[in-house]
């Protein structure tokens, strides 16, 4: 069983929260906070495997309570849920420890998906939160090109495919309907691709294609 940290300063959304992650049938909320200095001290005090987060808080924001967080529980693995879905918000809370960000105008079953990533050690990031850091970083010097472009010269003609429509914030289903292939064979091809571009997560092999010019 999942265990997971619901912290928002709006019950109705922690409520929202709660009866969908329930749903899934092996997830468990088992508490939940309305400020990030409660995010904390819970954290602390209960074993718990996942943290959703929300970014503006009274007390301590979600931004600022990340490292905290972090710090004062290791083994949990964060996840910003907000409705700012503004890429400075993004990239500050992937440099921060998060392990993912979602809007919450999220499906339920993306909430599902991306909780399950957290909890096994992956990283997850929405589609359209993506899109919104791809975008911000369209305009490049030169040298950075060309460095995108040469790593990039290691992905055979299928990779290639596939990591340009991760650039367009594709998600693996998505990908996989657009070229005709399963979802897990789009996955396969991700991991291969971030292990050939020394990348850490889909996010960085995203914007790499961007850097590049490839698709988008």
């Amino acid at each position: 069983m999942i265990r997971v940290l619901v912290v928002d300063d709006e019950p109705l959304i922690r409520a929202g929260i709660r009866a969908i992650l329930t749903s899934a049938g092996d997830i468990e909320v088992v508490a939940e906070g309305g400020t990030g200095r409660e995010a904390v001290e819970l954290a602390r005090s209960h074993a718990v495997d996942v943290v959703l987060l929300d970014i503006q808080m009274p007390v301590l924001d979600g931004l600022s309570a990340l490292p905290e967080l972090r710090r004062a529980a290791p083994a949990a693995r964060p996840l910003i849920l907000t409705t700012f879905g503004e890429p400075d918000n993004v990239l500050a809370a992937l440099r921060r420890g998060g392990a993912g960000f979602l809007l919450k105008d999220s499906a339920p079953e993306e909430l599902i998906r991306a909780v399950r990533a957290a909890a096994s050690g992956g990283a997850y990031l929405s589609p359209s939160a993506t899109r919104h850091v791809v975008d911000s970083l369209a305009d490049l010097p030169d040298g950075r090109a060309d460095e995108a472009r040469e790593r990039l010269s290691r992905l055979g003609p299928r990779e290639r495919e596939v990591l340009a429509l991760l650039g367009e914030g594709l998600s693996n289903a998505d990908a996989g309907r657009r070229l005709h292939m399963s979802e897990a064979t789009v996955k396969a091809y991700v991991s291969r691709i971030l292990a050939k571009l020394d990348c850490a997560n889909r996010v960085q092999a995203a914007l790499l294609a961007r850097d590049a010019g490839l698709g988008g």
